[in-house]
């Protein structure tokens, strides 16, 4: 590979496209309620392939140089699996369909909050604010039922973050590789966790329970009811980790730990040695 090729950056996203057959529906949608400018239109004989139909191609203008831009298909009908989207509600209904989804960012809470509003006043049904690990952020549906978020961004992300990430996604990787059926023989995410932990920890012995913790705002308040459970030994396990251990069972209560439900449910992302006994939308329970 050449230097020049070795420099190459990419400077962010252009655009996201996909397609509508609902062209006034979809124009009023993002140009007067979401309130982004039609900057450019693309109509054409198809693009070559008998097989491609003739078309328009809209972008609006999404900001800091980037757009949403749309296929209008003539003599297409919408596929079976897109009737009724419309109608689903502002949260994921079909992971599969609402994966693909466009998120815009915005700097502040108040922002946020008023970005909910504004949407509620157009009548646009707005999921609540969903706090994840690291952006927090409300949903919404468009006339073809495509999933929308603006989110704003919690914290900055650093060199320990990327690290976790790697790890995480080493451990899955290691997974899929190993099972006939790829994702699908992997059963659960408590999979991963297992895999990631005994990666990280290269030993730890049978009878305990060991929790990798990353050093992050978010999940201090694990890292606070372990120093307050006399049952937990709490360790500085390295640069980016602390590490909860006990020779017992170990509990937690999501209302006690003061979090919502996304990062809950994201409990143990950095990793767990130790079976997973109970675990609702209220209550944890690993045990050795």
């Amino acid at each position: 590979m050449s230097t020049a090729l070795n420099r190459l950056v990419l400077k962010g996203v252009d655009h996201t496209a996909r397609p509508t057959w609902k062209l006034k529906e979809t124009v009023e949608f993002y140009r007067d309620k979401l309130g982004l400018p039609l900057i450019h239109t693309i109509s054409a004989r198809g693009w070559g392939p008998s097989t491609h139909p003739d078309f328009l191609h809209f972008f609006f203008d999404s900001g800091q140089g980037s757009t949403i831009a749309f296929f209008y298909y003539l003599g297409t009908r919408a596929p079976e699996t897109m009737q009724g989207r419309e109608h689903a509600k502002p949260w994921p209904e079909d992971f599969v369909t609402d994966a693909t989804h466009t998120a815009w960012l915005v700097e502040t809470e108040e922002e946020l909050h008023a970005w909910k509003e504004q949407l509620q006043e157009k009548g646009v049904e707005v999921s609540v604010e969903t706090r994840h690990e690291v952006i927090e952020s409300i949903y919404f549906r468009d006339p073809n039922g495509y999933f929308l978020e603006i989110s704003r961004k919690l914290r900055p992300l650093d060199s320990g973050d990327y690290n976790d990430a790697a790890r995480t996604l080493e451990a899955a990787i290691e997974l899929e590789t190993e099972r006939q059926g790829g994702v699908a023989d992997i059963a659960s995410i408590d999979e991963v966790w297992h895999r990631k932990a005994r990666n990280l920890l290269k030993t730890a012995p049978d009878n305990s329970v060991c929790l990798p913790v990353l050093k992050v705002p978010e999940f201090e308040p694990l890292v606070q009811a372990a120093k307050e459970n006399p049952d937990c030994e709490l360790t500085d396990f390295s640069e980016e980790y602390w590490l909860i251990k006990s020779s017992g069972p170990i509990e937690f209560g999501r209302k006690a730990l003061g979090l919502k439900p996304a990062l809950w449910y994201g409990l143990f992302t950095s990793g767990i040695h130790g079976n997973i006994t109970v675990f609702d939308r209220d209550i944890v329970r690993i045990e050795p």
